[in-house]
């Protein structure tokens, strides 16, 4: 073994057909706003898309539950889908 040791994603979305990617700034964001895995899998598979450009985007969805919001992550989607950030209380908004 190099040191590296082997790194496996966070998960495969059926939607995408791709691997998702949590970085440590979106886990820490979860875990400010107490998002579990479980939903945040939902929120990917299930949620509106807004794309920003060929490969950043919005995923978002209005969840019920502690939290009661529209939960948003921000995402790129290249080769896999790398959750950035997530956010609660979010609002779409359109573009100027």
């Amino acid at each position: 073994m190099d040191g590296w040791g082997v790194f496996m994603a966070d998960f495969l979305s059926q939607r995408f057909g791709k691997n998702v990617w949590i970085t440590h700034h979106a886990r820490k964001s979860m875990q400010k706003r107490e998002i579990d895995d479980a939903t945040l899998e939902r929120l990917i598979e299930e949620g509106e898309v807004k794309r920003r450009s060929d490969v950043a985007m919005w995923v978002f969805k209005h969840i019920a539950g502690p939290t009661d919001n529209l939960i948003c992550v921000a995402a790129v989607e290249k080769a896999a889908v790398i959750v950035k950030t997530v956010m609660i209380n979010w609002e779409l908004e359109d573009e100027v």
